[in-house]
């Protein structure tokens, strides 16, 4: 049978990366992809030891450059502190966003102060977590990347507050008993987050990076872990799903669709991550909704 060699470069500098012979005919590109990343060897993790990598007393590292990169806090409490802020603008009714008659007025429906004290809370809380809670497993990410996140929080903020704290903003359709239901869905899953998070952070002790099965702890809000991997996103989600079902605000509606999407792709990392690091790993979870997904 007749083989192919491929050469790969870079797509930038057009120096060759790699030169791979005897390549199958029938050979996909994801299985090349594949052959590249193993003769480029693997990544390696800071607390690595080199007498137990797969070297002689010789060793040759590949450095890589990642670009400008940013601390996971500092991107953190930027992208939550914007929406705090930025919504409160709306919810004081500033002067250039309403109309100079509406200036620093208030408004006469008690769910649009509430929704205000659940969306400050909730960012609080998201800030207070960040200070003192998670336990950040790498230390930095891209710097581009707080542009893209400070504008899809701060972006979304401004859409939702704008129209919960408009002057013609009505009530949900069922009124009082609505709000109620859904004020009842937002406190149940904020106090489950928190709850996960603090599980999580007790799983690792400070300054190690170790990963061990997150289990259910006495505390009912951790028993989800019995079903989901990323019972914090699934709990992070129901607050949105009751935020918007107390504001009945389409806005609100899709954030909390995009932010669905985003936390399932992330809950499926984590889910194949753990599968592919612990083989006794519970196999009756599923990534962020029991049973389904």
């Amino acid at each position: 049978m007749k083989h192919y060699e491929v050469e790969i470069l870079d797509a930038k500098t057009r120096e060759k990366l790699c030169f791979l012979d005897k390549v199958e005919p029938h050979a996909t590109i994801a299985e090349i992809k594949n052959l590249f990343t193993k003769s480029q060897g693997k990544s390696l993790k800071d607390e690595d030891v080199l007498q137990k990598l797969p070297v002689g007393t010789t060793a040759t590292l590949y450095f890589r450059d990642l670009g400008a990169q940013i601390s996971w806090v500092t991107v953190f409490l930027t992208e939550y502190t914007g929406p705090l802020f930025i919504y409160l603008l709306f919810y004081f009714r500033v002067p250039f966003i309403y109309g100079h008659k509406y200036d620093f007025t208030s408004s006469r429906h008690t769910v649009v102060h509430l929704a205000c004290i659940c969306h400050s809370f909730h960012y609080v809380k998201r800030l207070l977590e960040t200070l003192f809670v998670h336990r950040f497993s790498h230390g930095t990410m891209p710097l581009r990347n707080i542009f893209k996140n400070c504008t899809y929080y701060w972006g979304f903020a401004a859409w939702m507050a704008y129209y919960i704290n408009h002057p013609l903003y009505t009530p949900p359709t069922y009124g009082a008993q609505q709000v109620k239901l859904a004020l009842a869905i937002f406190v149940i899953c904020q106090l489950g987050n928190f709850s996960i998070h603090m599980a999580l952070r007790d799983l690792r002790p400070a300054g190690s990076k170790t990963r061990k099965i997150p289990y259910p702890t006495k505390n009912p809000f951790t028993w989800l872990f019995l079903l989901v991997s990323c019972p914090n996103y699934t709990y992070e989600m129901g607050s949105w799903i009751g935020f918007a079902i107390m504001t009945q605000c389409l806005p609100v509606a899709l954030f909390s669709l995009a932010g669905f999407i985003q936390m399932t792709i992330w809950a499926k990392g984590k889910h194949r991550s753990y599968l592919k690091e612990f083989r006794d790993y519970p196999p009756l979870r599923m990534p962020i909704i029991p049973f389904l997904l």
